[in-house]
């Protein structure tokens, strides 16, 4: 089986002033072909390192990827420090300067002469044409080894690989991968682990556990000698993973839970309304992340005072002053307030302490009532994170209100 090394270039990344989402898709993507990736390697713009770095991978590697470093300014130096370290030549690539030539052209703009940096490609190698920016990707073949190189920006890198990378790397597959995520809320990841054991002993397909914020998830991988098989390896294993956690599971290969709510919100022809404490407005910023969310959400409201859940949701006076604004009785009467205002055929609702600080009464942070309100249900639930991590409390508290309406939906409408 051949193995691939990714190298991703920018002291931007090591500062951390960009996330690197580079890594994850190739590695998903690579892993579809039967690649496997034992190493992420970073490193910045400072040429000996990075010869060093390119070298090191390409002598224990099959197959290394580079993204970064392909622009037109000084310390763009991807392209010649890798070329170099595998015998490559550069040359200048005539059709490759129209390209730019054109891509500026079309802006109205002249191109910068540095930009002529980006027309050198190796001599004997392969060059990706970049339908999204100026810089080619290239590549390069020799003694049994594969280089890549590919641009830094993630909507050049990505369509490049799908389109030229794919076939030209194809000879490396080792078989065909399939992988599929079961995704759980309201259960931890040990436990989870703990119902599925004898599973996660598996060889092909296998089965692996893995926590996010506030989910537990089981990803299972088949691999096979054509797509078909592997799918069919994967069926019976996430049909025995959805009866053994049962109403855990939202969804196969759900991106997120925001994504399953509105899904069936819209096969079950409902709307729905937030009203918000502590996650202020947070709720339907991910319901609306989601393409299509129009046709589903109605209205929203974040009301932080006592005053603001009198006034705009209906609390009653007698539940703040009994039983306080974090109470399951306040996320209930919320719920109820914002499905009767909006009109919507859901309410949900969150209230309470986000932390970082327990609030003046001594609630902890990461106290949490979530409610949802419809025609025919109301329920409540209480949510104890235990930490005191104020975007990981309002997160989790958001998904665990979002589930009340997968979990109502799926139990009441189908």
């Amino acid at each position: 089986m051949a193995v691939c090394e990714i190298l991703s270039v920018g002291t931007e990344i090591l500062l951390g002033d960009i996330l690197n989402t580079n890594t994850r898709f190739l590695s998903e993507e690579l892993a579809k072909l039967g690649i496997s990736v034992l190493r992420h390697t970073t490193v910045g713009d400072n040429p000996e390192r990075l010869r060093e770095a390119a070298s090191t991978a390409l002598g224990r590697s099959d197959i290394v990827i580079a993204t970064g470093g392909l622009g037109p300014t000084a310390d763009d130096i991807t392209r010649e420090i890798c070329c170099d370290a595998f015998g490559f030549e550069l040359v200048v690539d005539e059709e490759i300067v129209e390209d730019i030539r054109s891509y500026f052209r079309r802006k109205g703009t002249d191109m910068p002469e540095t930009n002529l940096r980006q027309a050198y490609v190796p001599v004997g190698g392969a060059v990706f044409r970049n339908e999204n920016g100026t810089a080619p990707g290239l590549g390069m073949k020799k003694n049994g080894k594969c280089l890549v190189i590919l641009p830094g920006p993630p909507y050049e890198m990505a369509p490049m690989y799908k389109k030229s990378v794919v076939p030209f790397i194809k000879e490396y597959a080792g078989g065909i991968i399939a992988s599929h995520t079961v995704r759980t809320m309201k259960i931890g990841e040990s436990a989870m682990a703990e119902i599925c054991a004898d599973m996660l002993e598996k060889a092909n397909p296998t089965v692996a556990p893995y926590a996010k914020m506030g989910e537990a998830l089981l990803r299972v991988t088949a691999k096979a000698d054509s797509e078909e098989a592997a799918e069919e390896m994967c069926k019976p294993v996430i049909e025995e993973i959805k009866r053994r956690l049962g109403g855990y599971v939202y969804g196969i290969d759900s991106e997120n839970i925001e994504g399953r709510v509105v899904e069936l919100l819209k096969k079950n022809k409902l709307s729905i309304a937030t009203a918000e404490s502590c996650t202020a407005g947070y709720i339907p910023k991910r319901i609306t992340d989601v393409p299509g969310a129009s046709s589903v959400f109605e209205y929203g409201a974040v009301t932080y005072s006592n005053a603001a859940k009198e006034k705009v949701l209906g609390v009653k006076h007698s539940t703040l002053e009994e039983f306080g604004a974090v109470s399951s009785e306040t996320a209930l009467e919320m719920a109820a307030g914002i499905r009767r205002i909006s009109g919507a055929d859901i309410g949900i609702s969150v209230t309470g302490i986000a932390g970082p600080e327990s609030d003046e009464s001594g609630k902890p942070a990461g106290l949490i009532y979530v409610a949802i309100d419809a025609e025919d249900y109301s329920e409540c639930e209480k949510v104890e994170t235990a930490r005191n991590d104020r975007e990981y409390n309002r997160y989790v508290s958001a998904s665990r209100a979002l589930n009340l309406v997968r979990i109502y939906i799926e139990q009441k409408r189908g």
